[in-house]
């Protein structure tokens, strides 16, 4: 869909406001185009001798009268106007928000967060403008044209009119060189915005880590680079719209010239009297804003294309997961891999190969591994963040995708290796979880995950701010947060990607400890646990060892101690490592 096209539905859909401001700048065009044919019938009456002082007083009163309809008929249709493409605004935002929520994390490593901030402001500014300032510019502009153009050809004289629209072409040649190179420098200048958005979002994110390398410097030096790259590209696009501005000046004072010297001869010839030539005057005086207006549209117009231009491809990106699923129930019974193989996009290399597991309901499986080994990839399959390419995945009676995205993530409970805290309290993050959740319910989360005496310590207990991606917390503490926000969900299937990396070996046993209690009065919810740590899957009933995304070993944790491989000999050296700590 094109800019033109975008415009054109929304104003379908919305005509009422358009149609009144429509009306609103018509009577705003007749008043002003009555003025100086009313103001030329008083030059003609006071040089004729008609006009005594009550009828000059009366004659300046419908005068002043006009001009205070005008006055509030603008800010009438302003109001009207710029709220429906205020509206507009406010759905593209929706619009991107929503796809946004939907992509999975393929889409978002080929997307810079700056960037696609920059779309949510700038380019969406972009096509606010054009569907509110240029729709408004264009109409009016247009309007005032025909209306003065027609008053100066059949209400004045048609040779004058000819006469003074004659450098008029030069102007649109000049319009259409302009536009052209404006909309190159806008979606120029939009671009290098959203590349120094990318900067800044990634040096703010990482500031305590830049500070730590001695990288100030250079990351400021490279901030300034991307910003004078900005600045010179907003330049360059204003320079090209100031150009409007010569050309408009030149063909008023081409068309004045010519008005002039032709009317000046007709009113020597008696043709034409001098009241008609004022108002003639006045009239291309008039002239100056349907000149501007469509230079402004112009300007806005393809600043709105490039910017559109940007947005749609992005609005229109594929999922990288379809939701095609029906099934809207929550998923009930084991949860199978049948030979599943998995490549993320763009790399040959297989991440997962022929995996084939069966987590019965009410089990905790454990996934344990080297670095690299496929562990988490396995938990995003769950997650429906990547489709398997070659096998199936089932969880009871359906297959996985056969479920709605949205039912899916209601069964699952998640608590990723980096957990993410919003800039809140602690019991508001703990709380999204679950909306509506009583301070109890919150209280007894944090209990089970060993987080609530910490709670206790901080200023505010749980209303103290975590800060921004709670900064202000240890890795621990976030870790903690993060496993009482996923318990609260009370989900039928647990994730926990590595998420007891950063406590100690008592708090983690003491978490598991109460996680093994949650599910003996819950039978029916399942648990996975990837952990470098074998301790924490020690008591699961089923454990997987991976090893460059193949199943090299599974079992329970006694049968893969006596089968003497990767698990056994990893397991006696954590446990020689841990004697070591404690001596």
């Amino acid at each position: 869909m094109t800019l033109t096209g975008l415009i054109a539905r929304y104003v379908r859909l919305n005509w009422r406001p358009y149609l009144l401001a429509a009306l609103m700048l018509a009577s705003v065009s007749a008043l002003t185009v009555f003025i100086p044919r009313h103001v030329g019938h008083v030059v003609d009456g006071l040089a004729a001798g008609r006009l005594d002082r009550a009828a000059l007083l009366g004659q300046l009163g419908w005068l002043v009268l006009a001009g205070v309809l005008i006055y509030f008929l603008r800010v009438a249709w302003r109001l009207q106007l710029f709220a429906a493409s205020y509206r507009l605004g406010a759905e593209l935002r929706t619009r991107l928000y929503a796809r946004l929520c939907l992509q999975g994390p393929h889409f978002f490593h080929q997307r810079g967060t700056g960037d696609l901030m920059a779309l949510a402001t700038n380019d969406i500014d972009a096509v606010e403008m054009a569907s509110g300032e240029a729709m408004l510019a264009g109409f009016d502009g247009t309007l005032t044209l025909i209306m003065v153009v027609a008053m100066m050809t059949l209400g004045i004289d048609w040779r004058l009119a000819l006469a003074a629209l004659l450098p008029f072409p030069f102007m649109a040649f000049a319009f259409w060189r302009i536009s052209s190179h404006i909309h190159q420098a806008s979606k120029d200048s939009l671009e290098r915005f959203g590349k120094l958005n990318d900067h800044v979002q990634e040096t703010l994110t990482g500031v305590r880590t830049l500070r730590a390398l001695g990288l100030e410097a250079r990351s400021a030096a490279r901030l300034a680079e991307l910003a004078e790259h900005a600045a010179s590209a907003s330049l360059r696009a204003q320079r090209w719209e100031a150009a409007f501005e010569p050309a408009v000046g030149i063909t008023l004072v081409s068309a004045t010239v010519l008005t002039l010297g032709l009317g000046g001869t007709l009113v020597w010839q008696g043709a034409l009297t001098i009241g008609a030539l004022t108002a003639f005057s006045m009239y291309l005086g008039q002239l100056i804003w349907p000149m501007f207006a469509a230079g402004w549209v112009l300007s806005l117009m393809e600043r709105g294309r490039a910017a559109w231009g940007r947005l749609q491809p992005t609005l229109d990106t594929p999922l990288s997961i379809d939701d095609h699923g029906t099934q809207t129930g929550a998923p009930v019974g084991a949860l199978v891999f049948k030979r599943v193989s998995f490549s993320y996009p763009g790399h040959q290399a297989r991440a997962l190969t022929g995996i084939d597991m069966r987590l019965m309901a009410g089990h905790t499986l454990g996934v344990v591994g080297p670095t690299g080994a496929g562990k988490s990839s396995l938990l995003r399959l769950i997650l429906r963040q990547y489709a398997a390419n070659e096998g199936s995945i089932d969880w009871g009676a359906h297959a996985l995708a056969d479920y709605t995205l949205d039912s899916l993530h209601q069964a699952i409970s998640w608590v990723p290796q980096e957990p993410f805290l919003f800039s809140a309290s602690v019991a508001e993050n703990i709380g999204l979880a679950r909306a509506g959740a009583s301070r109890a319910e919150i209280e007894n989360a944090a209990r089970l995950a060993c987080i609530d005496d910490d709670i206790a310590r901080m200023a505010q207990g749980y209303e103290t701010p975590v800060g921004e991606k709670g900064v202000s917390l240890s890795g621990g503490q976030r870790q903690r947060v993060a496993i009482a926000r996923a318990l609260l969900a009370d989900a039928s299937l647990l994730l926990l990607d590595d998420a007891l990396s950063a406590v100690d070996t008592q708090t983690e046993t003491s978490i598991l400890q109460h996680l093994q209690e949650l599910r003996k009065a819950r039978p029916d919810k399942s648990t996975v646990i990837v952990s470098h740590r074998l301790s924490a899957v020690m008591d699961a009933e089923h454990i997987l060892v991976l090893k460059e995304g193949r199943m090299v070993e599974q079992g329970d944790h006694a049968s893969l101690i006596a089968l003497g491989g990767w698990y056994a000999a990893q397991w006696r050296y954590q446990q020689l490592q841990a004697s070591l700590d404690a001596a």
